[in-house]
């Protein structure tokens, strides 16, 4: 889920909004109003609005909370965490590796909803010091917007916890078969089903309620169901990529035969003789005999095209001793996982003495898989 506006840093974790929160959040601050006039008529609407827009806004830094629980755990566990990110249908935590053992995926997955949990369950203690009663309507914003957070985040650590991987609860139930079979693959595949036949379910449900006349709510609850289809079919296609490249190195898929430009070259040039001819994804700049770095595509677009017969080659590259790089022994999904992390396309590949052997990138990969379920493999 990738981050469009940054908000900061907690623990060195990017904390940072999807675009499509900005949607759910005005659904929400709407909703609340509602919500407030109806239960409390003789409020003034300066209170209601400013009081949806604090409960709206804590809300969310539950959501926050409840993602750092993760993160934290990860981070104990030596797990590297890039970025937590708030998106239309909650918040997720950029955890870089998959967990290593099963008590570590366990802990990773319930800690989310027990953070929940004890979050609404501090508001609703909090409200009640303040003399609120369940049979009764908070009489005042303060116990209004902490009744409101208790259960709302009550709700979110229930909801969390259906199986339906990769949910909080689909995590649990991954590591329980995990521990269970003492195979990861099985069990994602395993979890990933359930995943599956459980956002099923929430799009029929949903559907079935919105010609019931839910309208809107039963839209949303099958717009969550295919969210986590798509989700499940995502996590069981990853371990279906993991276990076809079992065994399988980057040097027996690395790309040898790497095309080699001077650095001297101009960019209009590069583009007309090299770039457009060939359908090239990088080149291999050369200076003076020697490799000096690498340029792709991507790292001619953002220059003006009046700037290109000006701008020569070795001013656009990236520094060979300045990338991201893997060994030839090295795993191929290690490469793949490398290449998604840092969002690359391919990796130059060096020897223990920092000498290019090769380059290898998705397509490689991507042709190496096609390949193997062409021969049935």
């Amino acid at each position: 889920m990738p981050t469009h506006i940054k908000l900061g840093r907690i623990w060195g974790i990017d904390i940072g909004l999807h675009y499509s929160w900005l949607i759910i959040a005005l659904l929400i601050v709407l909703s609340l109003a509602g919500h407030f006039t109806l239960t409390n008529p003789q409020w003034g609407a300066g209170v209601v609005w400013t009081l949806a827009v604090i409960t709206a806004a804590l809300f969310f830094t539950s959501i926050v909370v409840h993602e750092l629980s993760h993160a934290l755990v990860a981070k104990m566990r030596r797990l590297p965490v890039k970025s937590i990110t708030l998106f239309a249908l909650g918040g997720v935590a950029n955890i870089e590796k998959e967990a290593g053992d099963a008590k570590t995926e366990f802990w990773m997955g319930i800690i989310g909803p027990i953070t929940s949990a004890v979050i609404g369950a501090v508001c609703l203690g909090l409200a009640s010091v303040l003399g609120w009663r369940q049979e009764t309507t908070p009489a005042t914003p303060l116990l209004a917007l902490l009744v409101w957070l208790g259960y709302i985040n009550i709700v979110l650590a229930a909801f969390n916890m259906i199986p339906g991987f990769p949910m909080d609860g689909g995590r649990v139930l991954r590591a329980i078969l995990w521990w269970i079979t003492g195979n990861a693959s099985r069990a994602t595949r395993s979890a990933a089903r359930v995943g599956q036949f459980i956002a099923f379910g929430f799009i029929v449900i949903g559907i079935f309620r919105f010609f019931g006349g839910a309208g809107f709510g039963g839209l949303w609850l099958a717009f969550i169901g295919w969210f986590l289809l798509e989700a499940a079919r995502a996590s069981q296609m990853q371990v279906d990529v993991a276990a076809n490249l079992q065994g399988v190195r980057v040097r027996d898929i690395m790309g040898r035969d790497c095309p080699v430009v001077d650095g001297r070259m101009n960019v209009r040039d590069f583009v007309d003789d090299y770039l457009l001819r060939s359908g090239g994804r990088y080149f291999i700049i050369e200076e003076n005999g020697a490799v000096a770095g690498l340029v792709t595509p991507r790292d001619i677009k953002d220059i003006e095209r009046a700037r290109w017969p000006y701008t020569v080659l070795r001013d656009v590259m990236r520094p060979l001793d300045a990338m991201h790089s893997i060994a030839p022994d090295a795993p191929a999904s290690e490469a793949l996982e490398k290449m998604g992390r840092n969002d690359l396309n391919q990796l130059p590949v060096l020897d223990a003495r920092g000498r290019l052997q090769g380059v290898i990138s998705r397509g490689h990969i991507l042709q190496f898989l096609e390949t193997r379920a062409e021969l049935n493999m």
